[in-house]
């Protein structure tokens, strides 16, 4: 006889649609069955309890039998063995329906007996299993949702420790009834034809011993037949005890081992993560938006299927697309106090979705899985074999090199080849050799002992380096209806206004800003560094760029997270390979020693090509440049108008001195005029009076004196 369709017990533990799809078969292949014994049953039933009917009942039987090529059985439809057999048997049925008059001791005992247990025991045991399955299922259902609700911030260990438990119990006990109720779905498919073929060979039997070899219709060729059936069964119920053995086993060693499993979140140290994964599938919590602030999670199995994230509802025959993962943005988000949260970004930026994992360890594997098929490293020959290349080279990538050359001929194009104009944004940076800066060491570039920052700090809960700040200006929302309030925002007089999408990577410290290439030693550092330290959060922003500043804003609250002056942006590059990474150079006074100027670098991921940021920022600063020369020119303008009216207001004032002087001569003249007359009038009274005095003589001189 062909071979027997099994479900995988092995799977059980996984839970997987197709498994349940599959389950699904074999539960309807049982009700077939069902429905078919029951017939069978009223058949030989009928044979037994009426004999007077026997030549009905048998010759229903051989109608019954003859029927069993067209049944529809979801498994073992197409057994032409099976079907042939009981063709033979219907035919000898219903030759011998007219001569069966007494057979009830031994139908009792050899057909009615093996028929009655399998229906009673058998399809009952079926049944019975089927409703504690589907119990346990429940349960496990529910122990789960109370589990991902679990708060992440005030977690209390002793209801931590009771859903724990909970969950390892209810997954615990759904394994193991699925693996008995798989076992008993699978020993079904032999009892099925043990039920059928051992009823028929009893029924036989009887009727050889009735007839004592001497009918005309039992000849030695139906006897060898019947041989021939007995054998098989015999056969079939060899193979079924054996593959039952084989499966108890299986259900021992497997409960064993997927003991540890049964936790929600094992241990990492016992289970690592595997990150050189192109392909995932598992259970993940989506977020639904109801509202616009609620929100509820739905449960339900992922899979990526070559660059494609499908999701497929616990019945469904196969899974629907969610998202076109080629060239994503995938980062570790906050969403509702709860854990193990990530967010999966389209390359356009239009479509997001949240999702949550189980454990620690699948949240870490989702994430690498998708990191992974983003660089379509799937579309290779061994894609599993150079995500491990890429992760190591990551590992690899934060000890020094002896020198700048052998440390960048493994990330990117050897210096001689790149284009001569680097992609800086005109900030008027030296141009230095390359030849020298191959020589140059780590400690030139990077300061040495310089921490990585990989969060943007608020301003309000932190000052940066740089950060240009005025009173009033920081955390000041925008309007997000696009009114306009009573303050005039600093950038409305701006001619230059461009929104990108970026996630921050981090920042460091630099000893070195005259050359693109201490931009590309700090996107290596930091990428590298995040591969060691499991860091997959990144903050995403809109960058502002404008004549003035460079402004991070928050997305959801419209909040200026950080501002960069623009004047203080002196190098702006792109990586050559991966266009969406881009960063800048800014440098400020004070920093670790307040003595000197210390430069920032800051590495950004963008849904654009970041040439495309730098190239705005290059046009913002050349916009900011003619706009200094034209102020300049004007203050220049203004000061020379000034003089000129100084000089003005100076010969004015000279000419109003002069028509002064001209006019005090006038005056001085009529006076010299004036005196002059009445001193001649003077002389004549003074003659006149010396006459009288000498006719007065001295009396009259000492007289005229006391009265003047």
């Amino acid at each position: 006889m062909p071979g027997i369709d099994k479900l995988p017990i092995e799977e059980t533990l996984e839970d997987s649609p197709q498994t349940r799809s599959l389950l699904g078969v074999f539960e309807e292949d049982a009700a077939a069955i069902s429905n078919y014994i029951n017939q069978l049953f009223q058949a030989m039933h009928r044979i037994y309890d009426a004999q007077n009917e026997l030549s009905a009942a048998t010759h229903l039987t051989s109608k019954l039998l003859k029927e069993y090529e067209k049944q529809r059985f979801p498994l073992g439809g197409d057994d032409e063995v099976m079907t042939s057999t009981l063709q033979q048997f219907a035919k000898v049925i219903d030759e011998l329906s007219s001569c069966h008059a007494v057979l009830s001791t031994q139908l009792a005992d050899a057909m009615m007996f093996p028929i009655t247990q399998f229906k009673e025991r058998d399809l009952k045991e079926i049944l019975t299993l089927k409703e504690v399955f589907q119990i346990a299922s429940n349960d496990h259902d529910a122990a789960i949702t109370r589990y991902s609700r679990l708060s992440k911030r005030k977690e209390n260990e002793k209801i931590k420790a009771e859903v724990t438990e909970d969950v390892y119990t209810s997954r615990k006990k759904q394994h193991q009834t699925m693996m008995h109720y798989f076992c008993a779905l699978n020993s079904l498919q032999y009892k099925k034809k043990i039920s059928l073929l051992e009823p028929l060979l009893g029924y036989m039997q009887a009727q050889i011993s009735f007839f004592k070899m001497g009918s005309e219709n039992l000849t030695e060729q139906l006897e060898e037949f019947l041989a021939n059936i007995g054998t098989s069964v015999q056969n079939v119920r060899r193979e079924m005890d054996c593959e039952v053995e084989n499966m108890q086993q299986t259900i021992e060693d497997l409960e064993v081992a997927s003991d540890p499993l049964y936790l929600p979140d094992p241990d990492p140290m016992k289970f690592p993560a595997h990150r050189n994964l192109t392909r995932k599938a598992g259970y993940l919590n989506t977020r639904n938006k109801t509202g616009l602030v609620s929100s509820s999670w739905e449960r339900q199995f992922y899979f990526t299927q070559g660059g494609n994230l499908m999701s497929q509802a616990r019945g469904d025959v196969a899974g629907g697309l969610v998202m076109d993962i080629d060239n994503c943005s995938v980062m570790a988000v906050d969403c509702e106090d709860r854990r193990y949260c990530f967010q999966i970004t389209s390359f356009d930026g239009k479509k997001s979705s949240i999702l949550q994992a189980e454990s620690k360890k699948d949240y870490e594997e989702w994430i690498c899985t998708i990191n992974n098929i983003s660089k379509q490293i799937y579309l290779s020959e061994n894609p599993e074999e150079i995500a491990a290349r890429v992760n190591q080279s990551a590992l690899e990538a934060v000890t020094p090199s002896p020198s700048f050359q052998q440390r960048h001929e493994s990330m990117r194009p050897a210096v001689q080849s790149r284009p001569p104009a680097a992609r800086t944004s005109s900030t008027g940076s030296l141009g230095s050799d390359s030849a020298a800066l191959s020589a140059l060491s780590l400690d030139s570039l990077v300061a040495p002992d310089t921490p990585i920052q990989f969060d943007i700090i608020s301003p309000v809960s932190e000052d940066l380096p740089g950060q240009a700040k005025s009173s009033g200006q920081s955390g000041r929302r925008t309007n997000p209806f696009g009114e306009s309030g009573g303050s005039k925002p600093e950038t409305e007089d701006s001619i230059l206004h461009q929104l990108f999408i970026v996630r921050f990577l981090g920042s460091m410290e630099v000893k070195f800003d005259e050359s693109p290439d201490v931009v590309y030693e700090t996107m290596r550092q930091i990428l590298a560094a995040r591969a060691i330290h499991n860091v997959f959060r990144m903050t995403e922003s809109h960058l502002l760029v404008t004549c003035d500043s460079l402004k991070l804003i928050d997305p959801q609250t419209q909040v200026t997270r950080l501002q960069f002056p623009l004047p203080s942006v002196v190098l702006c590059a792109a990586h050559q390979e991966n266009r969406r990474l881009f960063g800048f150079v800014l440098r400020t006074s004070g920093g670790r020693l307040e003595s000197r100027q210390t430069s920032i670098c800051y590495i950004f991921e963008s849904n654009n090509e970041g040439e495309k940021i730098c190239d705005s920022v290059g046009l913002a600063k050349q916009i900011a440049f003619h706009a200094e020369l034209d102020r300049k020119a004007s203050e220049k303008q203004k000061e020379i108008d000034r003089v000129k009216e100084k000089q003005q207001k100076e010969l004015n004032k000279q000419k109003q001195i002069e028509k002064d002087l001209e006019e005090q001569s006038r005056l001085i003249a009529a006076s010299s005029r004036s005196n002059q007359s009445s001193t001649e009038g003077q002389f004549v009274v003074v003659s006149s009076s010396q006459s009288e005095d000498s006719d007065l003589g001295e009396d009259g001189k000492k007289k005229r004196e006391s009265e003047a």
